[in-house]
Protein backbone atom coordinates (compact mmCIF):
# COMPACT_ATOMS: atom_id res chain seq x y z
CA UNK A 1 0.00 0.00 0.00
CA UNK A 2 1.27 3.80 -0.97
CA UNK A 3 1.02 6.15 1.98
CA UNK A 4 1.40 9.97 1.72
CA UNK A 5 1.25 12.40 4.21
CA UNK A 6 1.24 15.83 4.49
CA UNK A 7 2.85 16.38 1.29
CA UNK A 8 3.26 19.69 0.24
CA UNK A 9 6.12 21.44 -2.41
CA UNK A 10 6.34 25.16 -2.70
CA UNK A 11 8.38 27.20 -5.42
CA UNK A 12 9.44 30.81 -4.89
CA UNK A 13 7.65 32.97 -6.91
CA UNK A 14 9.28 34.45 -10.04
CA UNK A 15 8.11 38.00 -8.44
CA UNK A 16 9.80 37.33 -4.92
CA UNK A 17 12.92 35.87 -6.81
CA UNK A 18 13.48 39.47 -8.21
CA UNK A 19 12.94 41.32 -5.27
CA UNK A 20 15.17 39.25 -3.18
CA UNK A 21 17.46 39.62 -5.96
CA UNK A 22 17.18 43.17 -5.43
CA UNK A 23 17.71 43.15 -1.96
CA UNK A 24 20.47 40.97 -2.19
CA UNK A 25 22.23 43.63 -4.87
CA UNK A 26 21.17 46.53 -2.46
CA UNK A 27 22.59 44.85 0.37
CA UNK A 28 25.81 44.23 -1.21
CA UNK A 29 26.12 47.55 -2.43
CA UNK A 30 25.95 49.09 1.28
CA UNK A 31 28.95 46.96 2.25
CA UNK A 32 27.32 44.02 4.07
CA UNK A 33 28.61 40.39 4.30
CA UNK A 34 26.89 37.92 2.22
CA UNK A 35 26.81 35.58 4.97
CA UNK A 36 24.52 38.57 6.86
CA UNK A 37 22.56 39.17 3.40
CA UNK A 38 21.29 35.07 3.77
CA UNK A 39 20.00 35.54 7.55
CA UNK A 40 17.70 38.34 6.30
CA UNK A 41 14.29 37.18 6.96
CA UNK A 42 12.65 36.02 3.26
CA UNK A 43 9.25 37.78 2.28
CA UNK A 44 6.28 35.41 1.74
CA UNK A 45 6.65 34.84 -1.54
CA UNK A 46 6.62 31.25 -2.27
CA UNK A 47 3.96 29.25 -3.97
CA UNK A 48 2.37 26.34 -2.86
CA UNK A 49 1.88 23.45 -5.91
CA UNK A 50 0.85 21.19 -3.51
CA UNK A 51 -0.35 21.91 0.16
CA UNK A 52 -0.24 19.18 3.01
CA UNK A 53 -2.23 16.38 1.58
CA UNK A 54 -2.66 12.94 2.57
CA UNK A 55 -3.92 9.66 0.65
CA UNK A 56 -3.20 5.71 0.52
CA UNK A 57 -4.02 4.05 -2.29
CA UNK A 58 -4.63 -0.27 -1.39
CA UNK A 59 -3.42 -2.99 -3.31
CA UNK A 60 -4.88 -3.38 -6.77
CA UNK A 61 -6.64 -0.48 -6.71
CA UNK A 62 -6.68 2.24 -9.45
CA UNK A 63 -6.50 5.92 -7.50
CA UNK A 64 -7.33 8.64 -9.99
CA UNK A 65 -6.03 12.59 -9.11
CA UNK A 66 -8.28 14.71 -10.73
CA UNK A 67 -8.65 17.87 -11.12
CA UNK A 68 -8.00 21.20 -13.33
CA UNK A 69 -4.93 22.57 -14.93
CA UNK A 70 -2.88 23.50 -12.08
CA UNK A 71 -4.23 21.79 -9.37
CA UNK A 72 -0.84 20.44 -8.36
CA UNK A 73 -1.99 16.60 -9.66
CA UNK A 74 1.36 16.13 -11.81
CA UNK A 75 2.95 17.80 -9.00
CA UNK A 76 2.16 14.95 -6.95
CA UNK A 77 2.64 12.73 -8.94
CA UNK A 78 6.33 13.37 -9.94
CA UNK A 79 6.96 13.58 -6.07
CA UNK A 80 5.37 10.22 -5.65
CA UNK A 81 7.84 8.90 -8.84
CA UNK A 82 10.87 10.59 -7.35
CA UNK A 83 11.10 13.23 -10.13
CA UNK A 84 10.33 16.14 -7.85
CA UNK A 85 11.53 16.49 -4.52
CA UNK A 86 8.64 17.53 -2.03
CA UNK A 87 8.98 20.84 -0.02
CA UNK A 88 7.10 18.59 3.48
CA UNK A 89 5.99 15.62 4.06
CA UNK A 90 6.81 11.47 3.89
CA UNK A 91 5.63 9.06 1.36
CA UNK A 92 6.04 5.10 2.01
CA UNK A 93 5.07 1.90 0.30
CA UNK A 94 4.75 -1.00 2.59
CA UNK A 95 7.39 -0.85 4.88
CA UNK A 96 9.76 1.45 2.31
CA UNK A 97 10.20 5.46 3.31
CA UNK A 98 10.76 6.52 -0.50
CA UNK A 99 10.67 9.87 1.18
CA UNK A 100 10.87 11.77 4.10
CA UNK A 101 11.44 15.48 4.77
CA UNK A 102 12.13 15.51 8.57
CA UNK A 103 14.28 12.59 8.44
CA UNK A 104 16.15 13.64 5.10
CA UNK A 105 15.03 10.44 3.24
CA UNK A 106 15.05 10.67 -0.76
CA UNK A 107 14.91 7.80 -2.39
CA UNK A 108 15.89 8.54 -6.33
CA UNK A 109 13.45 7.79 -8.82
CA UNK A 110 15.01 4.24 -10.29
CA UNK A 111 15.38 2.86 -6.93
CA UNK A 112 11.49 3.24 -6.53
CA UNK A 113 10.73 0.74 -9.22
CA UNK A 114 7.48 2.53 -10.34
CA UNK A 115 6.35 1.69 -14.11
CA UNK A 116 5.20 5.46 -15.84
CA UNK A 117 3.60 6.11 -18.27
CA UNK A 118 3.47 9.99 -19.74
CA UNK A 119 1.52 12.26 -21.56
CA UNK A 120 4.40 11.85 -24.47
CA UNK A 121 4.66 8.31 -25.32
CA UNK A 122 8.62 8.99 -25.52
CA UNK A 123 8.94 5.94 -28.11
CA UNK A 124 12.42 5.02 -29.45
CA UNK A 125 11.60 5.53 -32.79
CA UNK A 126 15.25 3.39 -34.02
CA UNK A 127 13.92 0.43 -32.39
CA UNK A 128 11.50 -1.94 -33.02
CA UNK A 129 8.18 -2.77 -30.48
CA UNK A 130 10.17 -5.63 -29.07
CA UNK A 131 12.95 -3.36 -28.16
CA UNK A 132 11.20 -0.84 -27.26
CA UNK A 133 9.48 -3.08 -24.50
CA UNK A 134 12.79 -4.67 -23.80
CA UNK A 135 14.67 -1.51 -23.39
CA UNK A 136 14.59 -1.07 -19.44
CA UNK A 137 15.29 -4.73 -18.84
CA UNK A 138 18.11 -4.36 -21.13
CA UNK A 139 19.56 -1.83 -19.25
CA UNK A 140 19.05 -2.79 -15.58
CA UNK A 141 22.60 -3.37 -13.64
CA UNK A 142 23.77 -6.82 -14.49
CA UNK A 143 23.19 -8.20 -10.85
CA UNK A 144 19.47 -7.60 -11.43
CA UNK A 145 19.18 -7.82 -15.09
CA UNK A 146 17.55 -11.06 -16.03
CA UNK A 147 18.79 -13.44 -18.45
CA UNK A 148 17.85 -13.10 -22.14
CA UNK A 149 15.55 -16.24 -22.44
CA UNK A 150 13.75 -14.49 -19.23
CA UNK A 151 13.66 -10.96 -21.31
CA UNK A 152 12.01 -12.96 -24.34
CA UNK A 153 9.11 -14.66 -22.59
CA UNK A 154 8.83 -11.14 -20.50
CA UNK A 155 8.50 -9.47 -23.61
CA UNK A 156 6.31 -11.66 -25.53
CA UNK A 157 4.14 -11.80 -22.28
CA UNK A 158 3.35 -8.66 -22.64
CA UNK A 159 2.76 -7.89 -25.41
CA UNK A 160 0.12 -10.61 -26.04
CA UNK A 161 -1.41 -8.85 -22.74
CA UNK A 162 -1.65 -5.45 -24.41
CA UNK A 163 -3.00 -7.38 -28.24
CA UNK A 164 0.61 -6.14 -29.81
CA UNK A 165 2.04 -9.85 -29.90
CA UNK A 166 2.04 -9.67 -33.58
CA UNK A 167 3.77 -6.39 -34.36
CA UNK A 168 6.85 -6.99 -32.22
CA UNK A 169 9.26 -6.70 -35.52
CA UNK A 170 7.29 -3.71 -36.77
CA UNK A 171 9.17 -0.22 -36.11
CA UNK A 172 7.65 1.67 -33.21
CA UNK A 173 6.70 4.74 -35.67
CA UNK A 174 4.50 2.23 -37.43
CA UNK A 175 2.17 1.97 -35.30
CA UNK A 176 -1.50 3.60 -34.80
CA UNK A 177 -1.51 6.34 -31.76
CA UNK A 178 -3.64 3.85 -29.91
CA UNK A 179 -0.79 0.77 -30.42
CA UNK A 180 2.33 3.53 -29.35
CA UNK A 181 0.00 4.26 -26.11
CA UNK A 182 -0.36 0.41 -25.23
CA UNK A 183 3.06 0.56 -26.26
CA UNK A 184 4.35 2.61 -23.49
CA UNK A 185 2.32 0.32 -21.17
CA UNK A 186 3.47 -2.45 -21.98
CA UNK A 187 6.97 -0.81 -21.89
CA UNK A 188 5.96 0.06 -18.08
CA UNK A 189 4.26 -3.18 -17.30
CA UNK A 190 7.39 -5.27 -18.73
CA UNK A 191 9.53 -4.44 -14.92
CA UNK A 192 6.65 -5.93 -13.42
CA UNK A 193 6.08 -2.36 -11.07
CA UNK A 194 4.63 -2.64 -7.46
CA UNK A 195 3.26 1.09 -8.58
CA UNK A 196 2.41 2.39 -11.69
CA UNK A 197 2.03 6.05 -11.96
CA UNK A 198 0.00 7.45 -15.36
CA UNK A 199 -0.21 10.91 -16.06
CA UNK A 200 -2.69 11.55 -18.82
CA UNK A 201 -1.84 9.13 -20.98
CA UNK A 202 -4.46 9.20 -23.43
CA UNK A 203 -4.91 12.97 -24.08
CA UNK A 204 -3.04 12.68 -27.61
CA UNK A 205 -5.44 10.73 -28.70
CA UNK A 206 -8.56 11.15 -30.94
CA UNK A 207 -12.07 11.27 -29.08
CA UNK A 208 -13.14 7.48 -30.39
CA UNK A 209 -10.19 6.55 -29.54
CA UNK A 210 -9.59 7.71 -26.01
CA UNK A 211 -13.44 6.09 -25.08
CA UNK A 212 -12.13 2.77 -26.22
CA UNK A 213 -8.91 3.01 -24.87
CA UNK A 214 -10.48 3.58 -21.54
CA UNK A 215 -12.26 0.25 -21.09
CA UNK A 216 -9.18 -0.82 -22.27
CA UNK A 217 -6.63 0.19 -19.35
CA UNK A 218 -9.25 -0.25 -16.97
CA UNK A 219 -9.75 -4.21 -18.05
CA UNK A 220 -5.38 -4.72 -17.79
CA UNK A 221 -5.89 -2.96 -14.94
CA UNK A 222 -8.10 -5.79 -13.42
CA UNK A 223 -6.59 -8.46 -15.38
CA UNK A 224 -2.99 -8.13 -14.26
CA UNK A 225 -4.32 -6.37 -10.56
CA UNK A 226 -2.40 -3.36 -10.98
CA UNK A 227 -2.15 -0.60 -8.21
CA UNK A 228 -1.87 2.83 -9.97
CA UNK A 229 -2.32 6.09 -9.77
CA UNK A 230 -4.02 8.17 -13.14
CA UNK A 231 -3.82 11.72 -12.79
CA UNK A 232 -6.07 13.28 -15.82
CA UNK A 233 -8.42 16.49 -15.72
CA UNK A 234 -11.19 14.39 -17.48
CA UNK A 235 -14.28 13.52 -15.32
CA UNK A 236 -15.76 11.33 -17.42
CA UNK A 237 -12.06 9.55 -18.04
CA UNK A 238 -12.22 9.54 -13.87
CA UNK A 239 -15.44 7.90 -13.33
CA UNK A 240 -14.98 5.08 -16.05
CA UNK A 241 -11.89 4.01 -14.65
CA UNK A 242 -11.00 4.54 -11.29
CA UNK A 243 -11.77 2.72 -7.90
CA UNK A 244 -11.41 5.82 -5.92
CA UNK A 245 -10.75 9.42 -7.01
CA UNK A 246 -9.18 12.35 -5.06
CA UNK A 247 -10.56 15.92 -6.56
CA UNK A 248 -7.94 18.38 -6.04
CA UNK A 249 -7.81 22.33 -6.48
CA UNK A 250 -5.53 24.37 -5.63
CA UNK A 251 -2.89 22.32 -4.79
CA UNK A 252 -5.33 20.45 -2.18
CA UNK A 253 -7.53 17.67 -1.68
CA UNK A 254 -10.83 18.80 -1.87
CA UNK A 255 -12.78 15.41 -1.66
CA UNK A 256 -11.66 11.80 -1.59
CA UNK A 257 -14.25 9.18 -2.76
CA UNK A 258 -15.47 6.03 -5.08
CA UNK A 259 -16.66 7.88 -8.26
CA UNK A 260 -20.81 7.58 -7.54
CA UNK A 261 -20.22 8.78 -4.20
CA UNK A 262 -18.22 12.18 -5.61
CA UNK A 263 -21.24 12.42 -8.39
CA UNK A 264 -24.21 11.84 -5.92
CA UNK A 265 -22.89 13.28 -2.77
CA UNK A 266 -20.22 16.27 -3.90
CA UNK A 267 -18.62 17.48 -0.57
CA UNK A 268 -17.73 21.02 -2.04
CA UNK A 269 -19.41 23.07 -4.27
CA UNK A 270 -16.20 22.83 -6.29
CA UNK A 271 -16.56 19.08 -6.16
CA UNK A 272 -20.14 19.39 -7.76
CA UNK A 273 -18.99 22.07 -10.28
CA UNK A 274 -16.26 20.00 -11.71
CA UNK A 275 -18.01 16.70 -11.85
CA UNK A 276 -20.89 17.23 -14.59
CA UNK A 277 -23.30 19.89 -14.24
CA UNK A 278 -25.54 21.22 -11.35
CA UNK A 279 -27.88 23.68 -10.41
CA UNK A 280 -27.12 25.76 -7.35
CA UNK A 281 -29.58 27.04 -5.27
CA UNK A 282 -29.14 29.18 -1.97
CA UNK A 283 -31.22 28.34 0.87
CA UNK A 284 -31.60 28.17 5.12
CA UNK A 285 -32.33 25.65 6.83
CA UNK A 286 -35.43 25.81 8.33
CA UNK A 287 -35.66 22.13 10.36
CA UNK A 288 -33.70 18.97 10.98
CA UNK A 289 -35.87 15.60 11.28
CA UNK A 290 -33.53 12.53 11.36
CA UNK A 291 -32.09 12.39 7.43
CA UNK A 292 -34.65 14.61 6.46
CA UNK A 293 -33.83 18.36 6.15
CA UNK A 294 -36.00 21.13 5.05
CA UNK A 295 -35.00 24.26 3.28
CA UNK A 296 -36.51 27.41 2.48
CA UNK A 297 -35.05 29.15 -0.81
CA UNK A 298 -36.62 32.36 -2.84
CA UNK A 299 -39.10 29.78 -4.51
CA UNK A 300 -40.60 28.05 -1.44
CA UNK A 301 -39.37 25.38 0.41
CA UNK A 302 -37.33 21.88 -0.52
CA UNK A 303 -36.67 19.21 0.92
CA UNK A 304 -33.10 17.17 1.27
CA UNK A 305 -31.88 13.71 2.28
CA UNK A 306 -29.08 13.51 1.05
CA UNK A 307 -26.59 15.40 3.40
CA UNK A 308 -22.84 14.30 3.77
CA UNK A 309 -23.39 16.16 6.90
CA UNK A 310 -25.80 17.34 8.88
CA UNK A 311 -26.66 21.05 9.26
CA UNK A 312 -28.04 23.57 11.87
CA UNK A 313 -31.57 25.35 12.15
CA UNK A 314 -30.59 28.33 10.50
CA UNK A 315 -27.66 27.46 8.75
CA UNK A 316 -26.78 28.91 5.02
CA UNK A 317 -26.55 26.50 2.71
CA UNK A 318 -26.16 25.85 -1.13
CA UNK A 319 -28.48 22.95 -2.72
CA UNK A 320 -26.74 20.84 -5.52
CA UNK A 321 -29.14 19.56 -7.79
CA UNK A 322 -27.95 17.33 -10.92
CA UNK A 323 -29.80 17.73 -14.24
CA UNK A 324 -30.61 14.47 -15.08
CA UNK A 325 -32.64 14.18 -11.16
CA UNK A 326 -35.10 17.08 -12.44
CA UNK A 327 -38.09 15.77 -13.72
CA UNK A 328 -40.33 18.28 -16.47
CA UNK A 329 -43.74 17.16 -16.97
CA UNK A 330 -46.55 19.75 -18.31
CA UNK A 331 -49.30 18.86 -16.17
CA UNK A 332 -49.38 19.31 -12.06
CA UNK A 333 -48.69 15.83 -10.56
CA UNK A 334 -49.90 17.00 -7.06
CA UNK A 335 -48.60 14.87 -3.87
CA UNK A 336 -45.23 14.67 -4.25
CA UNK A 337 -42.34 16.50 -2.39
CA UNK A 338 -40.33 19.46 -3.84
CA UNK A 339 -42.97 20.25 -7.22
CA UNK A 340 -42.10 23.90 -8.40
CA UNK A 341 -43.73 25.12 -11.48
CA UNK A 342 -42.49 27.63 -14.24
CA UNK A 343 -41.64 28.06 -17.57
CA UNK A 344 -38.86 27.26 -20.86
CA UNK A 345 -36.75 29.30 -21.48
CA UNK A 346 -34.34 27.87 -23.64
CA UNK A 347 -33.96 24.06 -24.67
CA UNK A 348 -30.84 22.44 -26.92
CA UNK A 349 -30.83 19.32 -28.05
CA UNK A 350 -27.34 16.94 -27.30
CA UNK A 351 -28.31 13.84 -28.73
CA UNK A 352 -28.63 11.26 -26.88
CA UNK A 353 -30.50 13.81 -24.34
CA UNK A 354 -32.04 17.08 -24.31
CA UNK A 355 -31.59 20.06 -21.72
CA UNK A 356 -34.77 22.14 -21.09
CA UNK A 357 -33.69 25.68 -19.07
CA UNK A 358 -36.67 26.16 -17.17
CA UNK A 359 -37.86 29.77 -15.11
CA UNK A 360 -38.81 29.63 -12.00
CA UNK A 361 -39.45 32.61 -10.32
CA UNK A 362 -35.67 34.38 -9.89
CA UNK A 363 -33.89 31.13 -10.28
CA UNK A 364 -33.30 29.02 -13.88
CA UNK A 365 -33.61 25.16 -13.61
CA UNK A 366 -31.88 22.88 -16.12
CA UNK A 367 -33.14 19.29 -16.47
CA UNK A 368 -31.86 17.08 -18.19
CA UNK A 369 -34.25 14.08 -20.57
CA UNK A 370 -34.88 11.37 -23.13
CA UNK A 371 -34.23 13.53 -26.30
CA UNK A 372 -38.03 12.24 -27.44
CA UNK A 373 -39.06 14.49 -24.42
CA UNK A 374 -38.73 18.11 -26.23
CA UNK A 375 -40.83 21.48 -24.95
CA UNK A 376 -40.62 24.64 -26.65
CA UNK A 377 -39.72 27.38 -25.07
CA UNK A 378 -42.59 29.41 -23.25
CA UNK A 379 -44.48 26.59 -22.69
CA UNK A 380 -45.95 26.22 -18.76
CA UNK A 381 -44.10 23.51 -17.21
CA UNK A 382 -43.91 21.55 -13.71
CA UNK A 383 -40.58 20.12 -12.52
CA UNK A 384 -40.02 18.20 -9.19
CA UNK A 385 -36.95 16.34 -7.98
CA UNK A 386 -37.13 13.42 -5.29
CA UNK A 387 -35.57 14.58 -1.36
CA UNK A 388 -32.52 12.12 -2.13
CA UNK A 389 -31.53 13.93 -4.91
CA UNK A 390 -31.25 16.98 -3.51
CA UNK A 391 -27.47 17.61 -1.84
CA UNK A 392 -26.70 20.14 0.67
CA UNK A 393 -23.05 21.13 0.41
CA UNK A 394 -21.35 24.07 2.45
CA UNK A 395 -21.30 27.67 1.42
CA UNK A 396 -17.79 28.85 0.10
Amino acid sequence: MLNVESLSKSYESAAGSRKADKARKAAANNGEKAADIAQKPADNTRHFAVDGIDFDVQDGELFTLLGPSGCGKTTTLRSVAGLERPTAGRVSLGDRVLFDADKGVNLRANRRGFGMVFQSYAIWPHMTVFKNVSFPLDVMPRAKRPDRSEIEERVHRVLDVIELGGYASRPATKLSGGQQQRLALARALVTQPELMLLDEPLSNLDAKLRESMRFELKRLQRELNLTAIYVTHDQSEALVMSNRIAVMNKGRIEQIGKPREIYTRPATRFVAEFIGTSNFIEASVVSVEGEEVTVETTQGRLVATNCPRVPTVGEQVLLSIRPECVDLFEAPRGGIPNEWSGKVRNRAFLGDSIDHITGVGDLEIRSRSNPTVSIPPGTEVHLSVAPDKVTLVPVD
